[in-house]
């Protein structure tokens, strides 16, 4: 499989270090729609503003599952079509989560009755780390969140028109590799920095008729809701 050497291993050092305003042009000619509550740092810590984009959608901040923790991948297919069939931006980058955490297959909290100091619960990671679950579990908890998403994939493909699409990621994931589990910032490890680049295209079949839409207070989302998400993410 063709791969990229990714210029962060975090969404947070990718977002950064990809939407730099020396790009300007390009980020005009561009709709976003995301499921990466890092976003919500655009026009704070990174100079680039939501607003500087053709068009932005952060579908996290209305399609989040409480249940599951997360965003499925669905939301963000259904919001990915209604802008690709409506925009005449250059480009649409379609941002989902999975294979991120966390995985559906694996309920940590009833596969194990360890907990952090406190009774904090403990990330798959530090679940990983400690022995609780093994690296096989948790490996195919992660091809599971994989092949989840690339249903959603295979069904966007089918209902946009692209003459190229492009297969990607923002950074891998590290399973012991150098001792590390999960990513971090500013790691130049290839299990965090190398990534898939695939590419093909897509046709618009008119299969599928995505439903949702954004809830008109979908922006008001305020920094504590921010900050639960992203822990829930393993960003703490």
């Amino acid at each position: 499989m063709p791969t990229l050497y990714s210029v962060g291993s975090t969404s947070w050092e990718w977002l950064h270090d990809t939407f730099d305003p020396v790009h300007t042009d390009k980020i005009a000619n561009t709709a976003y729609v995301s499921a990466n509550a890092h976003t919500d740092r655009f026009g704070d810590e990174f100079q680039v503003k939501t607003s500087d984009f053709h068009s932005f959608d952060e579908v996290w901040r209305y399609g989040w599952d409480d249940e599951f923790g997360g965003i499925p991948p669905r939301p963000v297919t259904d919001r990915a079509i209604a802008t690709g069939r409506k925009t005449n931006a250059d480009r649409i980058i379609i941002h989902y989560m999975q294979p991120h955490t966390p995985y559906r297959s694996l309920d940590t909290a009833a596969d194990t009755d360890v907990v952090a100091p406190g009774g904090a619960d403990l990330s798959v990671w530090d679940l990983l780390q400690s022995g609780s679950i093994t690296t096989e579990s948790a490996w195919q908890a992660y091809t599971d969140n994989l092949e989840w998403v690339l249903g959603d994939v295979e069904l966007l493909l089918s209902n946009l028109d692209a003459e190229t699409v492009v297969l990607s990621s923002d950074h891998g994931e590290a399973f012991g590799e150098w001792g590390l589990y999960g990513h971090y910032r500013h790691v130049p490890v290839r299990a965090l920095r190398e990534v898939p680049w695939v590419e093909t295209s897509a046709t618009d079949k008119q299969t599928y008729e995505p439903t949702l839409e954004p809830p008109e207070n979908s922006n008001n989302v305020d920094d504590s809701d921010v900050k639960e998400r992203l822990n829930a993410l393993g960003y703490r």
